[in-house]
């Protein structure tokens, strides 16, 4: 039902420990801690594979809006430069990079990577759920999930100030996530919002304590041929406390091929949308959202008027 209607759902009972949760998340707090001079040596902009650290305001998911309130730190697979993937340049492949300056560094980089690997097993379990909701064998995303290719992001959002306006100011703007599924872990402070559309307005996903915010991403909606929902989601952190969340995508294998799902389009109808590797699909997303975001930059540094801002429903029709 929740697949149907906005794509997101929380869960619990699942196997990751709480002790690891626990664990990732004092670590993300830790690092953001560090000075700038210090994150910024693991920058991403040193590599091409989407790893280290992301300033403030780097992006823009919400057309309009200005580049959002929030700094991030990328983590995947580790692995190594020898890696076909690394070798091929394959979607968002290549090894960590890791905070020399942080005081037990060792230690973060084994729970970090313990809370990877374990999401990886938790998106794959998933996935078989996925299946038979669709009246799909348990199995029939295995080969999707096989080298599959996933992102995680540790997050830290300052709060907003007060005077700022909740016309342009997002701890992420309104958007939907690029790849198959998304495993969000929240802290205790709230923030993230869900656009409902039967009632056109935005509801709060409340932090639950050991449970994880599961949605659907773009590739997801579109290998169901829309049956299934991408929805739209924004963070705004009104709350006057540092908000930190880890969000991971799990996008897939990059070459597996996404068209139509059986039994998500009648007899004789067509499809929406035409096959594609995982990989252009999500990289699409991506340009999109950074592009946006240097535009924007360029904009005020000549001293152009900001773009309009698109209301929140018209997003959502859009």
């Amino acid at each position: 039902d929740c697949c149907l209607h906005n794509g997101f759902f929380q869960i619990t009972g699942h196997p990751i420990p709480l002790e690891l949760q626990e664990g990732v998340m004092n670590w993300n707090k830790k690092f953001f801690d560090l000075p700038l001079e210090e994150k910024s040596k693991v920058s991403l902009q040193t590599n091409t594979w989407n790893r280290g650290y992301e300033l403030l305001r780097s992006q823009i998911l919400e057309e309009g809006t200005q580049p959002e309130l929030k700094e991030g730190f990328y983590v995947g697979d580790d692995i190594p430069k020898t890696h076909p993937y690394f070798v091929n340049k394959r979607l968002n492949s290549g090894p960590n990079v890791w905070p020399a300056g942080l005081a037990g560094v060792d230690d973060f980089k084994a729970t970090t990577q313990a809370y990877y690997y374990a999401a990886v097993a938790l998106a794959k379990d998933i996935l078989e759920v996925l299946a038979l909701t669709l009246d799909l064998p348990e199995d029939f995303f295995r080969e999707y999930a096989e080298g599959a290719v996933a992102t995680m992001r540790l997050l830290h959002y300052p709060p907003q100030q007060s005077d700022s306006d909740a016309k342009l100011a997002r701890g992420i703007g309104a958007h939907t996530d690029f790849g198959g599924i998304t495993i969000l872990m929240q802290d205790e402070v709230d923030g993230l919002q869900v656009w409902d559309k039967e009632v056109a307005d935005w509801f709060d996903v409340t932090p639950i304590k050991g449970a994880f915010v599961v949605n659907l991403g773009n590739l997801m909606m579109r290998w169901s041929n829309d049956r299934y929902v991408s929805n739209l989601h924004r963070v705004i952190n009104r709350s006057g406390k540092e908000r930190y969340s880890i969000p991971f995508f799990f996008s897939g294998n990059p070459d597996y091929v996404i068209e139509c799902l059986p039994n998500c389009r009648k007899e004789g109808e067509e499809r929406k949308y035409a096959p594609t590797t995982v990989e252009k699909a999500v990289l699409g997303g991506y340009s999109d959202s950074y592009g946006r975001a240097e535009r924007y930059k360029k904009a005020q540094e000549g001293g152009q008027e900001k773009v309009p801002v698109v209301a929140a429903k018209e997003v959502a029709v859009a």
